[in-house]
């Protein structure tokens, strides 16, 4: 997301869908009710003004989480390009355990991910697997890769940012993206490093098995 919002020919909205999803589940997301209450958390409208809405500039780049696609109609994304970003999930895992006490599944949008792709695949579109290993390894080359897929021209500028909140961050930034407050550019963080609890490694195994799945169709650099 940070990377896409250092191009001038591209605005960057952050998880538009967040607030529908957390009126229609139970999750026990922190600040919660300052999410419902400061965004549309009608989904249906968020997808029609926002997501599938006018814009002036060539490149509309929406960060989402594929478990806030719940009590929604799905057609939508036969309208739009469609990235999905994937991550082991044994730092995914870890990454949301700081954060939410029972992490689950759905909560790794994995399962999710690769159900969206066969359906995307189905309709004879051309959904785009990236891993975050790889741009790690190799920013420029993924991201030219990337840039090359879906047909815009890549931006040197999208290799580094300024550290520090950014005007794009959603109002839940101040819970989820302290570590990425501090970074500056595609750069490993310690963090992704820690150890997996022991109660979470059955949720690792399954999850492993989508991301394999996901792994197979991503970009080759």
């Amino acid at each position: 997301m940070y990377s896409f919002a250092q191009r001038s020919d591209t605005i960057v909205i952050d998880e538009p869908l967040y607030a529908h999803y957390l009126l229609n589940s139970n999750a026990g997301h922190p600040g919660k009710d300052e999410i419902i209450n400061n965004m549309i958390s009608d989904g249906a409208k968020v997808v029609n003004e926002i997501i599938l809405g006018n814009y002036s500039e060539n490149v509309i780049f929406m960060k989402q989480m594929t478990h806030h696609l719940v009590n929604l109609d799905e057609s939508f994304l036969n309208k739009v390009i469609n990235i999905f970003l994937i991550r082991d999930p044994k730092q995914l895992i870890s990454s949301l355990a700081q954060v939410i006490k029972t992490v689950t599944i759905t909560d790794t949008g994995i399962k999710k991910q690769y159900e969206l792709y066969k359906k995307l695949i189905s309709l004879n579109l051309k959904p785009v697997v990236i891993d975050s290993n790889d741009i790690l390894k190799n920013p420029e080359a993924a991201l030219t890769k990337l840039c090359s897929e879906i047909e815009i021209p890549f931006d040197i500028k999208m290799l580094s940012w300024k550290a520090g909140t950014k005007k794009e961050d959603g109002i839940w930034a101040k819970y989820w993206y302290e570590n990425v407050h501090k970074s500056t550019g595609f750069v490993k963080q310690e963090t992704s490093s820690r150890e997996l609890p022991e109660n979470l490694k059955l949720l690792y195994e399954e999850c492993l098995i989508y991301f394999k799945l996901m792994s197979d169709k991503s970009l080759k650099v």
